[in-house]
C-alpha cells in the first residue's frame, strides 16, 4: 500500500484543487501515468503517478483544494480470486429398498409470487412512456390488478419534473489566473532572494562560428526541420553541465543534492503575462534536432495547459534566454531549490578583436546567477567558460 500525495509542483506552490480523477477505485495503474489534474496558480496539471498497483481509495474529491503533501487516494496491489473450490462429489445412490412404506401426504402449494407492477401496462400508458423516456419498472400501477395506466405515467413525469435539476459540472479551466500566478513569482523570488546568497557572472561570447554552421545546416533543411540559435545555447548548456555538475542540481536540507540527469528547465513566457520553466528531460542526451521537438512541443502545451507535473518538478537548472525580446543581458533570480540560472541576451553584432583585428561580430552575453552554499565564483567561471568553448564547435552538439 502507498499514498499518493498532493505534488509540490514548483516553489511556490502551497496548495491545489483536485479538478479531474482520471482514474478510480480498481484501476491499475503504471509508473508514468496520468491520474488526476490538479489546478495551481500555473494553471491546470497533469499528475502523474510514480508507483505502481491499484487504485484501493480515492480520497480527496473533485472540487477539493488542500494543501501541498495531502492524502489524495491509496494505491494498493490487487489481490488474485481464490478459484472457487470443486463441488463435492454426490453421496451413492441408496440401495433399493423393496419393503413398502407409507404413502407420504402431498406437499403443500407454493407461496403465490407476486407479479410485478409493471406487468401490466395499458397500451395509451407504453406508448407515453416510451415518448418521455419513463422506466415503467418503477411506476406502481393504480389499475386493475396493479396495471400501469396513462394517468400513473403523467404523474410520474409531474414527479420528476419537480426534481431540481443536478448543477452542470464546472469545466475544467486549462488557463492561469494572471493576478495569482503573479503573486506565486513574487513569493518565490522573494523567498529566494531572502534565502539565497546569491553570486553573479557573466561572459561574452562570441557566435560566429555558430551562427555560420547554423546557417549553412538549415540552408539543406525544409522549414520544419530548421533550428534556432536558443536550440544551441540550450545544448551547450547541458553539456557544460556534464564537466561542472556542482551547479546541476538543488540545495535541499543544509545539503547540495546532484542531479539525476541533466534535465534543463526552459523559461517560457505566458502570453497573458508571467512564466513556467519546465524540464526538457536529459537535455544533454538529445540530439538537436529532437531537442528543438522538444523545445517546440513544451512552449505549445505550456501555453495551451498541457504540462505534466514531472516537467514543474524535476528541473536541476533554468536557462532563461531573451534574446528575441532584445534585452542585452540577464541578471536572473535562482528557483529554489535549483542552485543556479543560466541567461542569454540578445544575439547582436557588435565590434570584436579577432586575429588581431577590430571586426563584426554576432555576440551574446551569457550570465549566471549561482546559490553561494553549492558553488564559488571558480566553479562559475568553469561553467561559462565551457559554454563558450562549445558554442565555437557546434557541430559536436
Amino acid at each position: 500500500m502507498s499514498d499518493f500525495l498532493m505534488p509540490a509542483l514548483g516553489a511556490d506552490m502551497e496548495a491545489g484543487t483536485v479538478v479531474e480523477w482520471r482514474v478510480e477505485p480498481g484501476d491499475r495503474v503504471r509508473k508514468g501515468d496520468i491520474v488526476a489534474v490538479v489546478e495551481t496558480q500555473k494553471g491546470a496539471i497533469e499528475v502523474e503517478i510514480f508507483d505502481e498497483g491499484v487504485v484501493s481509495e480515492i480520497v480527496v474529491p473533485v472540487g477539493t483544494k488542500v494543501p501541498v503533501g495531502t492524502l489524495l487516494a491509496r494505491i494498493g496491489e490487487r489481490v488474485a480470486p481464490q478459484p472457487a473450490a470443486a463441488p463435492a462429489a454426490p453421496p451413492p445412490p441408496a440401495p433399493v429398498v423393496t419393503t413398502p412404506r407409507p404413502v407420504a401426504a402431498p406437499a403443500a402449494p407454493p407461496p403465490s409470487v407476486t407479479v410485478p407492477a409493471h406487468a401490466k401496462v395499458s397500451p395509451a400508458a407504453r406508448r407515453r412512456a416510451a415518448e418521455l423516456g419513463i422506466d415503467l419498472a418503477a411506476i406502481a400501477g393504480s389499475g386493475v390488478d396493479g396495471a400501469v395506466t396513462l394517468a400513473d405515467v403523467e404523474a410520474m413525469m409531474a414527479r420528476v419534473a419537480a426534481v431540481p435539476a443536478a448543477a452542470p459540472t464546472p469545466a475544467r479551466r486549462t488557463g492561469f489566473d494572471p493576478a495569482l500566478m503573479r503573486r506565486a513569482i513574487a513569493a518565490a523570488m522573494a523567498r529566494s532572494k531572502r534565502e539565497i546568497p546569491h553570486y553573479y557572472l557573466s561572459h561574452t561570447i562570441d557566435l560566429a562560428r555558430a551562427r555560420a554552421w547554423l546557417e549553412a545546416r538549415n540552408a539543406q533543411q525544409t522549414v520544419t526541420g530548421r533550428l534556432l540559435p536558443a536550440v544551441l545555447l540550450l545544448k551547450a548548456s547541458a553539456l557544460a553541465l556534464r564537466e561542472v555538475p556542482q551547479l546541476n542540481g538543488t540545495y535541499v536540507d543544509e545539503a547540495f543534492r546532484p542531479g539525476e540527469g541533466i534535465h534543463v528547465g526552459w523559461a517560457i513566457s505566458l502570453r497573458g503575462g508571467g512564466l513556467l520553466a519546465p524540464a526538457i528531460r536529459d537535455t544533454d542526451k538529445r540530439p538537436l534536432p529532437d531537442l528543438m521537438a522538444a523545445m517546440r512541443d513544451l512552449v505549445a502545451r505550456t501555453r495551451s495547459g498541457g504540462l505534466r507535473s514531472s516537467e514543474l518538478t524535476s528541473p536541476t537548472i533554468t536557462v532563461t534566454s531573451l534574446g528575441d525580446r532584445g534585452a542585452d543581458s540577464v541578471v536572473g533570480i535562482i528557483t529554489p531549490p535549483q542552485v543556479a540560472l543560466i541567461g542569454f541576451g540578445t544575439i547582436a553584432v557588435r565590434p570584436w578583436i579577432a586575429d588581431g583585428q577590430v571586426a563584426p561580430r554576432p555576440l551574446v552575453t551569457a550570465s549566471l546567477a549561482a546559490d553561494h552554499r553549492a558553488s564559488d565564483g571558480h566553479l562559475g567561471a568553469l561553467l561559462l567558460n565551457a559554454i563558450a568553448r562549445l558554442l565555437q564547435e557546434p557541430e559536436t552538439l
